[in-house]
């Protein structure tokens, strides 16, 4: 049976029948308004009403796990062997030679490369893709740009427990990574839960440090080694010296022992200029200077007290803080004390009374930073309390130039290895600035703000445009400074020469008239105390006091007896040449007359 639904409907409610068929139109109804209707309606304000017919949705941001990319490569010595053949055995290399070269696929391979490689021989040939197109141009002077440094990179340490960059050490090859020591210097604010681990970080890659450095004790300097650039010395809190070769991984390949290392933290140690390139020295607030030997670091290879009287007597040492070593001035090395003092020495010098040279004195705090000036070592710069100031090996009562006292102590400077007359300084207030002093000796080029935490370690790169700056709180900020400060200009050379030169010389003068004021001084204060001593010896002999009186008397006499007739010789003196000159005048005179 099939279900049928039936709707039934009254005629009268289909409306209008309709017809389907063409036909003109027809004007069914007309009707027209009636203005009495119009007074029975009210009219209606317009209003504007907005609908909204879109879905609701809403925004959410979302951190998601950043994608890191792990960089590995190959040292590839020499490939296309067989696995077969030993590539080291030449037998076996010359006789595969041999029967490669008689295999007839060889033959048609050589001939078919031939023609690629005469063709772009020809190719280079034709065209000189090295040549200068505007070579004997005029290079057109341009408006030089206000100094200026922009932020590259921030690296921060890893750690919850955030601590202290202390030092810093660009890569020798290119300058593609950073080495970067931490560690707490604060006294007695170690805590348990702080890492001791330090980092050698890619340039352009600051969320994962390439190398972790994991030494027995935290490291507070650290120095790439500049012939071998897989290997790194660093020195320690407890005193240690550790020795990396990145090649081997994080663990120390060498280790120095406790008995035989420094008593106090390793501030600063340097890669010496040697044949095999493995000697190194360091320095430590303990008042010793180290030399050693990276292959071996059992025990020092040579040690020099750093005791001002030259006795060797370790109680009375001053506490190394900064060194300095140029590999153009192998014999001689300078250390920065805790006392203020740069200390002068000479390694080659034959007993320890002679190595220790002299002494420079002109800091009231520690010496935190010394280096000789790359372009003229004789002059080195130093910094310390709140100042930074420029000396000269010739004169060791002052300095030749000195920047004025700032509002913030000075942690740290080092000079531009491009620009002779450009240096950095680093301050406690986070401030980095850059000096050129033969434009401006009063006040740094650019002074610019990296950080809120106090900076206390600096690096300038060897092409002198990237600047890498240390901070307290772990963050090692990438800087890169403008080509006007970056970029040897014309004539700075010969200009600092003049100046150091000029200073120099300036201070030499100082220095002697100081001297004579101090004999004059001196002098007179022993001739004031023999006075003394004769007068104590003479109270009670009214004799002597005046024999002494007489004498005293006479003597001025006399004194003033050669004064008048010294003045009456140069006023018969002065006579006789008025009356040869009038004499003279008179005969050009005659002269004169007899002529006309």
């Amino acid at each position: 049976m099939e279900i049928v639904h039936v709707y039934t409907k009254d005629r009268e409610e289909f409306g209008r029948q309709c017809l389907l068929w063409d036909r003109p139109t027809e004007l069914l109804a007309d009707i027209l308004p009636d203005q009495n209707l119009a007074s029975n309606f009210i009219q209606r304000n317009h209003k504007d009403q907005a609908v909204q017919a879109g879905r609701q949705v809403s925004e959410h941001q979302v951190n998601t796990e950043r994608f890191e990319s792990d960089s590995h490569g190959v040292n590839h010595v020499e490939g296309g062997w067989p696995k077969d053949i030993n590539p080291l055995d030449m037998e076996q290399t010359i006789r595969f030679r041999k029967k490669a070269e008689k295999d007839e696929s060889y033959l048609n391979s050589i001939q078919q490369l031939g023609s690629v490689t005469e063709y772009c021989s020809r190719q280079n040939n034709a065209v000189d893709i090295y040549q200068e197109p505007f070579d004997g141009w005029e290079e057109v002077e341009e408006s030089p740009e206000p100094p200026s440094a922009k932020t590259i990179n921030v690296f921060r340490d890893p750690n919850e427990v955030r601590r202290t960059v202390t030092g810093l050490s660009w890569h020798p090859d290119g300058g593609r990574k950073l080495a970067a020591a931490y560690s707490c210097l604060d006294f007695q604010k170690t805590s348990r839960d702080m890492s001791l681990d330090s980092y050698i970080w890619d340039v352009e890659n600051p969320n994962r440090p390439e190398l972790i450095l994991k030494p027995a004790s935290p490291l507070v300097c650290l120095d790439y080694n500049p012939k071998d650039p897989h290997t790194l010395v660093g020195g320690s809190y407890n005193g240690q010296i550790v020795y990396w070769d990145t090649r081997r991984g994080s663990q120390p390949v060498e280790l120095s022992s406790v008995e035989h290392s420094h008593r106090d933290p390793v501030y600063k140690i340097i890669w010496l200029q040697s044949k095999t390139g493995t000697d190194a020295f360091s320095a430590s607030t303990d008042g010793q200077v180290l030399w050693w030997d990276a292959r071996r670091l059992s025990e020092p290879t040579e040690r020099l007290v750093l005791d001002p009287t030259r006795e060797g007597n370790l109680n009375r040492a001053l506490g190394a803080i900064s060194l300095e070593f140029e590999a153009t001035m192998p014999t001689k090395f300078m250390v920065g004390t805790e006392q203020g003092l740069v200390v002068s020495c000479n390694r080659k010098a034959k007993t320890p009374t002679e190595k220790i040279v002299c002494t420079y004195d002109g800091h009231h705090g520690p010496v935190y930073a010394l280096q000789r000036n790359p372009f003229f070592p004789k002059n080195f710069l130093t910094v310390g309390d709140w100042t930074a100031r420029i000396w000269s090996e010739d004169i060791k009562e002052s300095s030749i130039m000195c920047t004025k006292y700032q509002m913030s102590y000075l942690t740290d400077a080092c000079w531009s290895p491009v620009r002779p007359s450009v240096f950095f300084t680093l301050k406690m207030d986070g401030m980095l600035e850059v000096w050129d002093i033969l434009f401006k000796q009063s006040d740094p080029m650019l002074s610019l703000k990296v950080c809120d935490r106090a900076l206390y370690s600096l690096r300038v790169q060897d092409n002198g445009r990237l600047v890498a700056c240390g901070s307290q709180q772990g963050e090692t900020t990438l800087l890169e400074i403008c080509s006007e400060l970056s970029t040897l200009q014309k004539n700075d050379k010969s200009l600092l020469a003049a100046m150091f030169e000029r200073e120099t010389k300036r201070e030499k003068i100082l220095e002697a008239r100081q001297r004579e004021i101090r004999l004059k001084e001196r002098s007179r204060s022993e001739q004031s105390r023999e006075e003394e001593i004769g007068r104590e010896d003479g109270e009670d002999d009214p004799d002597q006091l005046i024999t002494r009186a007489e004498s005293d008397f006479y003597s001025q006499v006399e004194a003033e007896l050669k004064r008048r007739e010294r003045r009456e010789e140069e006023a018969l003196r002065e006579k006789d040449v008025c009356e040869e000159k009038e004499v003279n005048d008179e005969e050009e005179a005659g002269r004169n007359e007899t002529s006309s």
